[in-house]
């Protein structure tokens, strides 16, 4: 099957000026998980499982600001599911994965976790897109105990520990590992001025909040500047020349795709030399560092693992380089490699499960859930004690064009 999608920097604003500004995606969704509606999974019957097959869903952005990331990822993950229901599936059965595109809408988050959850009747929910679109989605999926699997998102309550036994994730979180990208800037050069431009929803607060956190803890660096912005914005002229007006030595970045790369871009056409700018791993996007005019040079970024062009000499890494490219037509990107990690580790997991398949004995394949890729070299370790698949967490910047690893933080 071929699975196509765009990923021009033009499909990356679709939907950013119409689908995103009909109602407020950066208001904060409700956090807390009904724990007393959350049954376990031997008072619940199993859905989405039967003889010949397993139902997975996942609302993800398709359309609005983070389609770039979006519509790989579920491109790779289907092409890898292909592959394994084509050998039989996992323990006889095949696996179907039912998408639905929220244009990185709450209301539309809810209503497609509403009709995933309660009307597809899916067993678990894999790679939903967004901090506050699964936070507003979690009482949804706990009460029918549909586990949450490799969000794309990497804000704290993905990883919340009173939900432990429900809650997977690929990597460190927002402000973890901004923190220590930051601080890695701050005792590399001579910087005292911090400011942060993000989106005020849990995706924004987290940086928001590790920049005050450093500055709060280190006499020696102030935060002189905030400044929030919505999804939808495109014109950071005003917010930058404020920013340089203040003096900024780091600006971290808590932005969309575009966001990231008009803000950076803005500054680089202002003449503001003398800044640096980071971005959590939202920013760590290959269409971000190829930008036209060199847009987004010298944009730092934190991810979970190095850029494959840095790999493209690795045997394993350049098959599925090209493997995808033959069956979608696009370059693998970021979107693509937590697809396919995310479908790889939901494999394994399910495989170890064995064929008496409930949240419970997913939950306990999952936590087994150990290997080496070759295609990205991560090492994905998932234990009892923590449900996070990669623990590494590299600094990256922009150089000529391309993602360039500066050092592994983690």
């Amino acid at each position: 099957m071929k699975w196509t999608f765009k990923t021009t920097l033009m499909a990356l604003t679709v939907g950013t000026m119409g689908l995103v500004g009909c109602s407020d995606p950066e208001t904060t969704a409700a956090t807390g998980t009904d724990t007393k509606a959350a049954a376990s999974a031997s008072e619940i019957p199993v859905q989405g499982v039967t003889d010949t097959e397993i139902i997975l869903g996942g609302a993800l952005d398709l359309s609005g600001p983070f389609a770039g990331f979006g519509n790989p990822a579920v491109a790779a993950a289907n092409m890898y599911f292909d592959e394994v229901n084509a050998k039989g599936g996992v323990n006889g059965r095949k696996i179907r994965y039912i998408v639905e595109d929220h244009s990185y809408q709450v209301p539309n988050a809810v209503q497609a976790a509403n009709k995933l959850v309660s009307r597809d009747k899916v067993f678990a929910m894999l790679m939903s897109l967004g901090t506050p679109h699964n936070l507003a989605s979690f009482p949804i999926m706990d009460r029918a105990n549909v586990p949450s699997v490799m969000p794309i998102t990497f804000a704290r309550p993905m990883q919340e520990e009173g939900a432990l036994n429900r809650r997977y994730t690929i990597g460190s979180t927002y402000y973890d590992s901004m923190k220590l990208g930051i601080e890695y800037l701050i005792a590399q050069n001579d910087i005292s001025n911090l400011c942060v431009m993000y989106i005020p929803s849990d995706y924004g607060e987290e940086t928001n909040e590790a920049v005050k956190e450093i500055s709060d803890s280190n006499p020696n660096v102030t935060l002189v500047q905030a400044s929030s912005h919505r999804p939808d914005e495109t014109d950071f002229s005003g917010a930058i020349a404020k920013l340089r007006d203040s003096k900024c030595d780091l600006v971290a970045l808590s932005l969309t795709i575009r966001g990231a790369i008009t803000a950076v871009g803005t500054a680089n056409a202002m003449g503001w030399d003398d800044v640096k700018f980071i971005s959590p791993a939202t920013g760590f996007h290959p269409a971000v560092a190829a930008a036209p005019g060199g847009a987004s040079e010298g944009l730092y970024a934190v991810s979970y693992y190095n850029d494959l062009a840095l790999r493209a000499n690795e045997p394993e890494t350049k098959a599925w380089v090209e493997k995808f490219k033959k069956a979608t037509g696009e370059d693998a990107s970021a979107g693509a490699i937590i697809g396919y990690l995310s479908a790889r580790i939901t494999v394994d997991g399910l495989k170890a499960a064995g064929p008496d398949l409930n949240a419970d004995t997913f939950n306990t394949g999952l936590e087994t859930v150990s290997f080496v890729d070759g295609v990205t070299g991560s090492t994905v370790a998932i234990t009892p004690k923590s449900h996070v698949a990669i623990n590494d967490v590299y600094l990256s910047q922009v150089q000529n064009g391309a993602w360039k690893t500066v050092t592994q933080l983690k």
